[in-house]
């Protein structure tokens, strides 16, 4: 077995776009590859999937405990796997100064996989070696096993930077990635365009993989990341509930406008019994039969608001189950879909599901960045959760409605999470393994529900 991670000294030094000709290199040679990300971002691990076919997991520190992540981690390995973790931001950038909780560093160190490092080499001689120094000399209990330099404009300034670097720090190189610009990953305001809005990732990745294999030591970073056996981990915290749902049958949306999810948090459904089907509210007329609760995760509606508007009989569908009380659970993108509308910064307004009284405004400026604290009350079980934001737009209600989140970020409160009817849906994130009984306080709400509505059904055709 092997477990890696390849974390960058700062953002844009290339770290997805090295990530992804790695594993498309080790993919080639038939490695066996289980991607993973390091924190809360959503976006990255679909390229993991799109380059090797294995769904990616998010490794979150700061939202999910200690002895979870590990356990998230080593279940989904076995003997042969190659375990690739993308880092986060800087290797060191965290929670804030008093823990490295939620960093690339402290992640490494939670599940015991080596660093390899990746620099930006242009413009860098002996100062790539004091850059190297630094970070290797900053925590000695992050093991930096390795080196590569990315956008290097020549053979002989990789050799000079290696030379520099190993003799300085003791650190191998373990290759470089050429300065490729037919390799580029777009963004927009909210991180890198998604996987699917993609023209040509196909031959771009090909490509990544050819310069991986050509210009990295596989071999000697799978010889650096070598491990003999699988540790013992805890037992996942919904085993204890395996199957308990099965009567439930939840749909989730699932398309170019709604795609942020944690795959973790589809694998706890599907261990608690519940059965999930998919929906689109770009391309469906209606929901599907038979739900017994809505899962509508976050993404870029506003992007695809004019689609959106034009579905009209799928508006409806919606609003329709929702205001006779099925049970909703919505984040970010979801609840901006869940209100009238939604307005572009240049003015242009889209018509929404209309669920809930108030409209969603674009802004130029972040509104929300970070890790919160959420605490709130669930079919009558007050839960304290760990969740995450990051959005531009805000809800303007036309009429006061009832929210169940009360938010906490250092000294800052706040509230979020509207209600209505059986209806939650809120700006924030939420792992379901920061605390389960977020989620089966959410199911046992639905049972309630469903059971309530079998009763009224019986009754009425007694």
């Amino acid at each position: 077995m092997n477990t890696f991670m390849l974390a960058g000294v700062s953002s844009n030094v290339g770290k997805t776009t090295v990530t992804m000709g790695v594993m498309a290199a080790l993919c080639k040679r038939n490695c066996p590859v289980v991607p993973f990300k390091t924190g809360p971002d959503y976006i990255d691990p679909m390229f993991h999937t799109f380059v090797t076919g294995k769904k990616s997991t998010n490794l979150d520190t700061w939202m999910v405990d200690r002895e979870t992540i590990r356990s998230l981690f080593y279940h989904k390995l076995s003997v042969d796997s190659v375990a690739v973790i993308e880092g986060v931001m800087g290797l060191y950038d965290g929670h804030g100064l008093e823990t490295d909780v939620g960093s690339s560093a402290y992640l490494s160190k939670v599940v015991d996989a080596p660093v390899f490092l990746i620099i930006d080499g242009r413009g860098m001689s002996k100062s790539a070696a004091a850059m190297v120094k630094g970070y290797v000399d900053f925590d000695p209990d992050t093991r930096i096993a390795g080196v590569i330099i990315n956008k290097i404009a020549s053979e002989s300034h990789y050799q000079l930077l290696k030379e520099m670097i190993e003799t300085y720090t003791g650190v191998p190189c373990v290759g470089y990635f050429p300065n490729c610009p037919d390799i580029v990953m777009n963004s927009r305001h909210l991180g890198l365009i998604p996987v699917d809005e993609l023209q040509g990732l196909r031959e771009q990745v090909e490509k990544a993989a050819a310069l991986a294999e050509e210009h990295i030591d596989l071999d000697k970073m799978l010889l650096l990341s070598r491990r003999e056996a699988i540790p013992q981990v805890q037992e996942d915290p919904f085993d204890a509930c395996a199957g308990h749902y099965d009567d439930l049958t939840i749909g989730f949306a699932k398309d170019k406008a709604f795609s942020f999810y944690y795959e973790d948090n589809f694998n706890a459904l599907r261990k608690l019994g519940v059965r999930l089907v998919p929906f689109s509210p770009l391309e469906d007329c209606e929901l599907p039969q038979g739900l017994d609760a809505l899962y509508i995760g976050g993404g870029f509606p506003e992007m695809f608001g004019r689609d959106l508007e034009k579905n009209q009989a799928f508006r409806e569908s919606i609003r329709a189950a929702l205001e006779n009380g099925l049970p909703c659970f919505a984040e970010c993108g979801g609840l901006m879909y869940l209100t009238e509308s939604m307005e572009m910064l240049d003015g242009e307004k889209y018509q929404a599901a209309g669920f809930f009284k108030a409209d969603t405004k674009m802004t130029r400026r972040l509104q929300r960045f970070g890790y919160i604290d959420i605490d709130t009350v669930i079919n009558h079980t007050p839960i304290h959760i760990k969740g995450h934001e990051f959005h531009r737009s805000l809800v303007h209600e036309k009429e006061p409605i009832p929210t169940r989140y009360q938010i906490t970020k250092g000294d800052r409160k706040w509230t979020c999470g509207f209600c209505k009817g059986n209806t939650l849906a809120g700006y924030p994130h939420i792992h379901f393994y920061s605390n389960p009984q977020f989620l089966l306080a959410l199911l046992d709400k639905a049972e309630e529900i469903k059971r309530l509505e079998e009763q009224d059904s019986e009754n009425s055709n007694g």
